[in-house]
């Protein structure tokens, strides 16, 4: 079997249950550490001639990360796909059990079985606090309805301010950002990097919990502790006071 990722959290997945199968994953592919496969590009501009080359049995693609265009001129080549798109916790479990269904093993991996073990009874946060959470910067853009991120934040007390708009991922200006009076800012280092000097002086007077981008966003064998890592850096926020 050859399989050639489009996905980062879903190249994770694979090179830890069957690398033996990985021949090609994007340039943002950057887990496990030390990942040798042929590299085909970006996930929005994957270059399908390298992929072609590398005679997959299955792509794998995300909805959101990939373009429809490239599933579709994959499909029309006759190379098989599997497209993820979770939006929850359970949906992301569901679909990675899929995955390694697909990859032919049998029986549940064992960063799986944690995963589910880990978000069957995440930590208890000690009070809900309404937050608005950027994932980028010039414009701002935040998590609204229907996102992934958004459900994992959720499950650890985190009540997102923008998750009623009607999109995705909003663009509201700064000043609208300020305007809900958030208890807390939410700062991801992915896909923007955000950190202790860049992001939480937008937000004077207001805790900033600096985050992992990848366990917050990425559905793979960093769901196993994304659980607790995440809830110990949203319980250590930061402020900035100017």
């Amino acid at each position: 079997m050859r399989v050639v990722s489009l996905v980062p959290s879903l190249t994770e997945a694979v090179a830890v249950t069957r690398p033996e199968v990985l021949v090609g994953a994007t340039d943002w592919c950057t887990h496990p550490a030390g990942l040798d496969v042929a590299r085909v590009g970006g996930s929005k501009y994957p270059d399908l001639d390298r992929v072609h080359a590398l005679r997959p049995d299955l792509v794998l693609l995300n909805e959101e990360e990939n373009r429809r265009a490239d599933a579709e001129a994959l499909r029309a080549a006759g190379v098989p796909v599997l497209v993820t798109f979770p939006r929850t916790v359970p949906q992301a479990l569901d679909q990675l059990g899929e995955l390694v269904a697909a990859l032919g093993v049998t029986g549940e991996p064992p960063w799986l079985s944690a995963a589910r073990r880990a978000w069957s009874r995440p930590p208890a946060p000690a009070a809900p606090r309404a937050a608005v959470v950027p994932v980028w910067r010039r414009p701002w853009v935040v998590l609204g309805a229907d996102t992934f991120a958004g459900d994992v934040l959720r499950r650890l007390g985190v009540v997102n301010q923008w998750a009623d708009h009607p999109d995705r991922y909003p663009r509201p200006t700064l000043d609208e950002l300020r305007a809900r009076r958030p208890e807390l800012v939410v700062l991801p280092d992915e896909p923007y990097a955000f950190t202790a000097a860049d992001g939480p002086e937008a937000f004077p007077g207001v805790p900033a919990a600096l985050v992992s981008g990848r366990h917050l966003t990425w559905y793979g064998p960093s769901l196993a502790e994304a659980p607790a890592l995440l809830a110990g850096q949203l319980a250590r926020p930061v402020r900035a006071d100017r």
